[in-house]
């Protein structure tokens, strides 16, 4: 039976009205969010300034605990790059035991692209303890709070990438945008050393400060109509163009040539891709990430962070996404037992 459109609008205001005072960003599917009405009156960079305000305030709290040149490095550029991150020693034993280890897989394929996860889950922690005492560094998740503005336990995963997979389509991920109108973490500690012309990260330096140039740019691009714009960016995941960087005065992007051992943190409010590559690669690395509602003041009171529970959330989120994909939809589809790097690819 299908529900009149009056009575779905009566039904679905107060969800659209509470989600405004989260982290919802699609402007497609939250009528208030992509109304060019209500933003041509300011409704979206309100919800950008507030949220880069209330993220500088928990910055500010969280700052004294971050090494002082990791903290200037993020602060200027929005990524910080940690060469030798792990004590050359471990970190070749580390790798391996990484690569050699098999576990519940999911993949994803987005355009010629395939991302490959491994959850590190209490399974993998317990195959290889060396994982715990990286992940539990004061130091690095010192470092993840203060990109990710809260103090919060990023989700970790064991993330193969593999590039120019039999499509036609284009790579998503190649394409320069923000993840979100707020600040988020993601970090990279990549296990191979990925040259400029092989998929490399890639991010316009200085793009996650909220200058008058990206809010007045963050005005425009509310005024336009969802429907009428690209998908992604529609849903809340802004692609950016040569011109709109020159608009917003900010410099081209800067690929990151890395070599093995080296941890990328970065905020992706930040404009960022994936860079092209010349060849087929499969990039192996520990990917992590961390989002929470952009407009909580405090800095902590995240339950799922706590030990014990933390290492499950993975799981429990294939699990319900699974139980729930005819509703909220499942991208990640189980491939079986697998290793980083499996010798079928």
């Amino acid at each position: 039976m299908r529900v009149p459109k009056s009575i779905k609008l009566l039904l679905l205001s107060p969800v659209w009205l509470f989600q405004l005072g989260t982290s919802a960003k699609s402007f497609l599917d939250n009528p208030l969010i992509g109304s060019p009405r209500l933003n041509r009156l300011g409704l979206h960079r309100g919800r950008v300034r507030l949220a880069g305000a209330l993220c500088a305030w928990r910055r500010w709290r969280l700052a004294k605990k971050v090494r002082a040149d990791w903290r200037e490095a993020f602060d200027r550029d929005g990524y910080v790059a940690i060469e030798n991150v792990i004590p050359p020693e471990r970190f070749a034993a580390l790798r391996a035991a990484i690569l050699s280890y098999e576990g519940e897989a999911r993949e994803m394929r987005q355009g010629d692209a395939i991302t490959r996860r491994l959850a590190i889950d209490p399974a993998m922690l317990q195959a290889i303890p060396q994982l715990r005492g990286l992940l539990d560094r004061r130091d690095l998740n010192a470092l993840f709070e203060y990109v990710a503005g809260f103090r919060i336990r990023p989700v970790h995963y064991i993330q193969t990438i593999v590039t120019h997979d039999a499509s036609n389509e284009a790579d998503p991920q190649e394409a320069l945008h923000a993840d979100a109108f707020h600040s988020s973490l993601k970090a990279w500690l990549f296990l191979n050393p990925v040259t400029a012309d092989e998929a490399p990260f890639t991010f316009v330096p200085g793009s996650h400060r909220l200058t008058k140039e990206r809010l007045d740019w963050e005005y425009r691009r509310s005024l336009a109509d969802p429907d009428a714009i690209d998908r992604l960016s529609a849903r809340g995941s802004p692609r950016v163009s040569a011109e709109d960087l020159a608009e917003m005065r900010l410099p081209p992007p800067k690929p990151l040539a890395v070599s093995g051992n080296t941890l990328v943190v970065a905020d992706t409010l930040g404009f960022h891709a994936r860079g092209d590559s010349v060849r087929p690669i499969e990039r192996v690395e520990i990917w992590s990430y961390s989002r929470r509602n952009p407009f909580l003041p405090w800095l902590g009171g995240d339950l799922l962070s706590l030990p014990g529970l933390a290492e499950r959330r993975i799981g429990w989120l294939w699990a319900i996404r699974d139980k729930f994909e005819r509703v909220a939809g499942q991208p990640w589809q189980r491939v079986g037992r697998r290793r980083p790097v499996d010798a079928s690819d």
